[in-house]
């Protein structure tokens, strides 16, 4: 609640004293102040992570069970790898069953070797699975706080000498993250922490006060469970999308690292020539939803939280599943020449999806009105909706 009081002071006294800007209203000139304090209160800058000038770097996962952390280490080693270096995992919980088989699985999916012995001294494991490489060292969890857990910790902290003690901690706890950190920071001293589960605007309580609290920067935040749905944090982002003001970078990072600008300009070639398939149309589908969730990503863009009915939209991710399906059930020649899709041909579609005829039809129906739009478009006309 200090930083509560403190932040709300801060604004009130800037707003007194402050001149409105000829391009601002007054309410604009609000939340330009509001904007500027939230990203000063959550760091103003984005921290990377340490990194030793000497192999190996060393990092220790640290929180308590139920955060993710284990995720989070398999994530934070993919980050890494994507940019070229080679990273390898220490699975060190000794205390959950199958915490150890779980990080192996992600090491596998992602092609990082993971450290691991049947033994139960996590100090031990860890001291012998340090190489000369980027180590991350996962750590067990508990349900809450305790002397055992922290002791462990801390010797295996003082064994391995980690570059850097990361925190993970579970945004949608609010403001119990922030005193989770502040007793990990009295046991271990962390670097810095990683926010996981934060998928959504309303969760931004723990970023507000993780760093006012502890002095503490926030390197990462994961934003859903796949492996790769990790990012840098951004505090100024972070602050726009509180404000509902969007993300747009982090929206334009995540197509720059899933689609193929070639393969880009071939399709809108393909789609203002009027010439788009269902294949195109199943291919950019896939591309858009590895940027993440839907509903996530239209969240990412400036306003949509205050246009009339989008504020609560919930998109159906099962309703892309039921479109990939009827889609994925068309013979080659159906996908590129839908009008030749009759009734028995729609039956099957319908049987081959476990999807209904109506479906069916309304796929097609919406497919055709689309490509007629981009059709036109390409020719410079303007659909009714935007004409003059």
């Amino acid at each position: 609640m200090g930083v509560v009081r403190q932040f709300t002071k801060t604004i009130a006294e800037r707003a007194k004293g402050a001149e409105v800007m000829q391009s601002l209203t007054p309410d604009q000139q609000v939340v330009k102040i509001v904007n500027e304090e939230l990203t000063a209160l959550m760091g103003a800058a984005s921290v990377g992570m340490p990194m030793s000038p000497r192999p190996p770097t060393v990092v220790l996962m640290a929180g308590l069970q139920g955060s993710g952390k284990t995720t989070c280490t398999a994530k934070l080693a993919r980050h890494y790898q994507q940019q070229g270096r080679a990273p390898m995992l220490i699975a060190c919980d000794v205390h959950r069953p199958a915490a150890a088989q779980q990080l192996a699985v992600l090491g596998e999916q992602i092609g990082v070797p993971v450290y691991r012995e049947d033994g139960t001294d996590a100090v031990a494991i860890a001291t012998r699975g340090i190489a000369e490489a980027l180590v991350i060292v996962d750590t067990a969890g508990r349900t809450v706080i305790d002397a055992a857990m922290m002791d462990e910790l801390v010797r295996v902290r003082d064994a391995v000498k980690p570059t850097a003690v990361v925190l993970v901690l579970d945004a949608m706890t609010g403001q119990t993250a922030v005193e989770v950190a502040t007793a990990f920071q009295e046991a271990v001293q962390f670097d810095g922490a990683v926010l996981t589960k934060l998928d959504g605007d309303a969760r931004g309580g723990a970023a507000l006060s993780l760093r006012a609290a502890t002095g503490r920067p926030i390197y990462f935040v994961g934003t859903g469970e796949k492996v790769e749905a990790l990012e840098p944090f951004h505090p100024d982002r972070m602050a726009s999308r509180i404000l509902g003001m969007g993300d747009v970078l982090s929206l334009i990072e995540r197509a720059q690292q899933t689609v193929d600008v070639g393969d880009a300009k071939e399709l809108e070639k393909k789609i203002l020539g009027g010439g788009m398939t269902l294949d195109d149309f199943a291919n950019q589908l896939l591309q858009v939803r590895k940027m993440g969730p839907i509903g996530q990503l239209l969240g990412m863009m400036p306003g949509f939280g205050k246009m009339k009915g989008m504020k609560d939209v919930q998109v159906d991710e099962k309703q892309l599943d039921r479109i990939q399906a009827i889609i994925s059930s068309m013979t080659p020649a159906e996908r590129r020449r839908p009008e030749i899709i009759n009734g028995s041909r729609r039956q099957r579609i319908a049987a081959g999806s476990g999807t209904s005829v109506q479906e069916v039809n309304q796929l097609l129906a919406q497919f055709k009105q689309m490509r007629k739009l981009m059709k036109r478009i390409g020719k410079g006309g303007l659909p009714p909706i935007l004409g003059t």
